[in-house]
């Protein structure tokens, strides 16, 4: 069994080291041939992470052709801001690089079985990877997952088949040790547990057996009204094509709005580029106007919009999960 631990700059130093013992100690535990390596999309060379720039060498080039496990790290830095230093930033820099390409490709090979700890399945998700797949995250991510249209569980492990992903930081460990009882059994899981005198916590989740009842209460996040109603404000004039600009910590968006009422309810279009979405269930509130809306650029997301609309005036915001709010203005141009 040969693992690939895959660096990036700004990864999280434990979601990396701390899989990468748990497989070391496997190695010496068990009879098969085992072989872990911290490797980069760009080769081997020193990989700067996260926490006080230390660095870590790669050994070599992830490797496709390797059959075995692939395991993706989170990124450690600032969540309350959208600068260079934040985690969210630092996730979408590693998701633009050949490494979004290699792991793709790495999804499609039915030999490897990708695995990720804490922001690692937001590398994944932000590049549309984790598209009605269940997976987990860090708590404070959760949110970012649903808006990239993956199936969220709120689990310690969540095991999708060929796909593993793991909840916060140390989650790392749990992760490593599910992998390994899962393709070493659960003598050698055990003995590495007992070596770390650490024990595995909670339930890994998998698609299977019984299902619990659904909650019958609605999603907070969705009204209870009829959303589409416009009833509360018919004062407010929100018909027209309008030019608005969505300031991105990645760099501002151009999207015309057209926004029109058919039978006493809003529907609406948003074009960027040569893409054009409908605007799901917008509902005026006072001069309030809020929908949400699939986006692929900068990244696969459902954002949520809120907007104020001040005679040919528009300003509000754009909302995803964790991620920080797009400032987003614009006016009307007929």
């Amino acid at each position: 069994m040969h693992v690939q631990i895959v660096l990036f700059d700004g990864f999280d130093l434990l979601d990396a080291i701390a899989p990468y013992e748990v497989f070391s100690s496997a190695a010496m535990l068990s009879n098969e041939e085992i072989t872990v390596e911290l490797v980069s999309a760009d080769g081997a060379g020193m990989v700067t992470s996260g926490i006080n720039r230390l660095k870590l060498q790669a050994t070599g080039t992830f490797d496709l052709s390797r059959k075995g496990i692939i395991l993706v790290p989170g990124a450690s830095g600032t969540i309350h801001d959208n600068g260079p230093d934040s985690i969210p930033v630092k996730l979408k820099k590693a998701a633009e690089t050949e490494l979004s390409n290699l792991l793709r490709e790495a999804m499609k090979k039915a030999d490897i079985l990708l695995s990720t700890v804490c922001g690692g399945s937001l590398i994944l998700a932000m590049d549309g990877l984790l598209e009605g797949r269940h997976a987990v995250t860090h708590h404070m991510g959760m949110g970012l997952l649903s808006a990239t249209n993956a199936i969220p569980v709120n689990a310690r492990i969540v095991d999708d088949g060929d796909l593993v992903t793991g909840g916060g930081v140390t989650s790392g460990l749990d992760v490593a040790l599910y992998l390994v009882e899962r393709e070493l059994g659960p003598r050698i899981a055990l003995a590495v547990e007992q070596l770390f005198e650490y024990e595995r916590r909670g339930t890994v989740w998998k698609a299977e057996g019984n299902a619990p009842k659904e909650s019958q209460q609605e999603n907070p996040i969705e009204a209870t009204r009829d959303h589409s109603s416009y009833q509360a404000n018919q004062n407010v004039n929100f018909q027209g094509k309008w030019d608005t600009t969505i300031s991105t910590p990645i760099g501002n968006l151009s999207v015309l709005l057209d926004l029109t009422s058919k039978n006493g309810q809003i529907v609406g279009t948003a074009k960027q580029g040569e893409e054009i979405v409908t605007l799901d269930k917008p509902v005026l509130e006072g001069n309030q106007l809020k929908w949400s809306m699939k986006v692929t650029k900068p990244m696969r997301l459902t954002l949520k919009f809120i907007v104020t609309i001040v005679g040919n005036k528009m300003y509000g915001e754009a909302k995803a999960g964790m991620l920080p709010s797009s400032k987003l203005t614009g006016h009307r141009i007929s």
